[in-house]
């Protein structure tokens, strides 16, 4: 079923749910970039909609406006939504400079990831994702889901964002605030959704470039359908000989560039039967290799994953569900270096295999007069281990040459939402959810030069974790909605934080299994205003406090095993800001949009590290602005031009390791030729800015101008 098909407001309302939703509902609708951010489409394979057989007569269906699916795990129309989401649709994927997913997404005011530069060059387990500054760290602090799936790493919370492939994506939703109240653990921050498209019918589209740097690539994605059978196939493979990423100051001998490549194939399958029952399976395959840029920092991550999904109806009752399984192998070789980075030895070689199992059902409940009531459970297994080989310079007998740990963690919740609507202009929901977590089978070994084996078991632990939400939206007038919410939302400690230590540029972290899980409370309100003439203003306060927050502290004196850091539980944080968007779209072509965000990230209490108190949170600027102006001509072709300017940021704890603010400009261009044939041509950090990423023992800066330019093509309806 295909987006702008309006459905009867009883049957929309029985898939109603309380949680997020997307701004900017008036450019519903339209068929151009105007509607890029804030429009979506219902989604047939993830059951968005009714189907428009259970309409009880022939009357026309009013028009309520299109819907977004993932960020409240139900259905819900764009007008009616309590808080806010950001959509970026494949058009506005397409008209990006960039090569990956997670570049493209920094151009909204409330996404970021852990370090500045994109995922391009970046090691597998650097690449985060927090949404409004919520404690940036390599552990992303908010949830992302593909197709209703988990993609953040089960055993060490981080995403590769290079094993998401773009012309295989619908949308993007982004939406920020706590959510565990319907996620649990990792939507602490909020949730980003990857909606893939639909399998209608014969439709195909590819890609391939080469540019600077190396760069080359190439994409695919195919579907079909013949009557209740479906399916799709995706696959990409990219590439880059990177750039040298160590500053110029700090460079030395052993030092190149820092190359990448990845393959990424996809497929899914889906059957329906006439009473809209429908089942789906799927299965990624994700396989890369990063180089540091020297011999010892090296990289690689393979990974399998495999979904099976349901929808549909029991009795009045309307059911999604699924269930999915992933084994996951990262491999990682760190060095050491002279003090003038003239010459390296192997340090360590370390291997992480991870596996996980785990499924979700949402059950959505006939109307009860002016309420819509929902529930849910999920369950997850992760099981890990953490394998590392030592080379001590000069090994002494009790030189640790080995270390071992490995854990199991089980996190799932139950959860009930109700959304009440005593009028058209005005509803209430809430939502509030129970999540147990528990670790077990905690082991960590260090071996001794002379073979001793030192060998510790953890006590197995469980906890119990109440998160509530709740949302309201008044809308006096068809141009005006004002939205607030209220949430506490939780995040358990990874079997990484917990047993894995690990190393970035000469500074060594050590892991704490002691860790608790980190809590945030807080809300958010703000209106959203649509004038005429195709002008639309968002803006929305935000204050969150975050206790026991999962941080790395400084060590006044190193470990025995040579750590200078540590992560803890530190004490109570304070995020608080204000974000701000601005979209004018006049009659034609043009598009333009203006976002800032405001995020003061600081400690507000550290018991036993009175020093960071009044300190911000690393990696956490206090300004982020972009601005976005697109040109889209038709048959003419279309243009973008992009701008991102982020204030400065600190790399460590005590923010005495400055990152200055910077500014990128890139740039966009297509022309269609024939048979939907296109030729484009982009350019990233147009201006070649160089501006540092990090400072972890030696200074790191994010990728010079780089240019690419290559071939489109793209058939059928979901093709487009």
């Amino acid at each position: 079923m295909r987006a702008g098909f309006a459905l009867r407001r009883a049957l929309v309302a029985l898939a109603l749910s309380t949680g997020v939703g997307v701004a900017q509902p008036g450019a519903a609708g339209r068929g151009d970039e105007a509607g890029d951010r804030d429009r979506t489409a219902a989604h047939p394979e993830r059951g968005a909609v009714a189907n428009a057989a259970d309409s009880r007569d022939d009357e026309p269906p009013p028009d309520v406006g299109e819907t977004v699916v993932s960020a409240t795990r139900l259905p819900r129309p764009v007008a009616d939504l309590p808080t806010t989401v950001l959509v970026v649709r494949s058009d506005e994927l397409d008209r990006s400079a960039a090569t990956t997913v997670d570049a493209t997404l920094r151009t909204l005011p409330s996404f970021a990831t852990l370090r500045r530069s994109t995922s391009l060059v970046a090691d597998p387990s650097s690449q985060g994702l927090n949404l409004r500054g919520v404690a940036p760290s390599a552990v992303a602090r908010a949830l992302l889901l593909d197709d209703g799936v988990p993609v953040n790493d089960p055993f060490g919370g981080w995403i590769s964002w290079r094993a998401v492939p773009r012309l295989g994506l619908e949308r993007v939703e982004v939406a920020p605030g706590g959510a565990s109240a319907l996620y649990g653990s990792f939507a602490l921050g909020g949730v980003v959704a990857l909606v893939p498209r639909a399998i209608e019918g014969a439709a195909a589209r590819a890609e391939a470039y080469g540019g600077s740097l190396g760069t080359r690539g190439a994409a695919v994605w195919a579907a079909d359908r013949a009557a209740a059978l479906g399916g799709s196939l995706e696959a990409e493979h990219a590439a880059t000989d990177g750039y040298v990423v160590v500053a110029p100051w700090d460079r030395g001998a052993v030092d190149g560039r820092a190359s990448a490549r990845h393959t990424t194939v996809s497929a899914r399958v889906l059957a329906e039967r006439a009473t809209g029952a429908r089942l789906t399976l799927g299965g990624t395959f994700f396989d890369e290799e990063q180089d540091g840029g020297t011999r010892y920092t090296q990289a690689a991550q393979r990974t399998a994953t495999a979904r099976l999904g349901l929808a549909a109806r029991v009795g009045e009752v309307r059911l999604d569900a699924a269930l999915y399984g992933g084994a996951r192998r990262f491999t990682q070789d760190r060095a050491r270096f002279s003090a003038d980075r003239g010459s390296e030895a192997l340090a360590a070689s370390q291997e992480v295999p991870s596996n996980d199992v785990g499924g979700w059902a949402v059950a959505a409940l006939p109307p009860l007069g002016a309420h819509v009531v929902s529930a849910g459970l999920d369950l997850r297994r992760v099981s890990g281990t953490s394998r590392e080989r030592l080379y001590p310079p000069d090994p002494a007998p009790s030189s640790p040459v080995a270390r071992e740990a490995s854990g199991r963690q089980w996190t799932g919740g139950l959860f009930a939402q109700d959304a009440w609507s005593p009028s058209a202009a005005l509803e209430l929901a809430g939502a509030a959810r129970v999540d147990l977590w528990r670790d077990e089978e905690g082991r960590s070994g260090v071996t001794r030069a002379d073979g001793a084996l030192e060998e510790v078991h953890h006590a197995a632990r469980t906890r119990a974790v109440f998160s509530p939400r709740l949302a309201a939206r008044w809308s006096p007038s068809s141009a005006i909605t004002v939205r607030a919410s209220a949430y506490r939302a939780f995040r358990a400690p990874t079997l990484n934080e917990l047993y894995r230590p690990f190393q970035v540029g000469t500074v060594l972290t050590a892991s704490n299994p002691a860790l608790g899980p980190e809590t945030l409370a807080g809300g958010e309100a703000g209106p959203e205003v649509r004038l005429a003439g195709g002008l639309s203003l968002r803006a929305t306060g935000y204050w969150n406090a975050l206790l026991d927050p999962l941080t790395i502290v400084t060590l006044d004196a190193p470990l025995p095993d040579g750590s200078t850091r540590r992560r803890v539980n530190l004490g109570r944080a304070r995020v608080r800001g204000l974000e701000t968007e601005v979209a004018w779209h006049p009659s034609g072509p043009l598009a333009l949009s203006a976002a800032w965000t405001l995020a003061d990230s600081r400690v507000t209490s550290a018991p036993g590290y009175p020093e960071l108190v009044g300190k911000a949170l690393v990696h956490a600027p206090a300004h982020r602005v972009s601005g976005r102006a697109v040109l889209a001509g038709g048959r003419i072709g279309s243009a973008a031009l992009e701008v991102r300017w982020l204030g400065r940021a600190f790399e460590d704890d005590r923010n005495t390791l400055e990152l200055p603010g910077f500014a990128t400009l890139d740039a966009f261009a297509s022309r269609p030729l024939v048979g939907g044939l296109e030729l484009f041509a982009a350019i990233e950090n147009a201006l070649d800015r160089r501006y540092l990423v990090g400072r972890a023992g030696v200074d790191t800066i994010g990728a010079p101008r780089a240019i690419r330019a290559g071939l489109r093509f793209a058939a059928g309806a979901s093709g487009r």
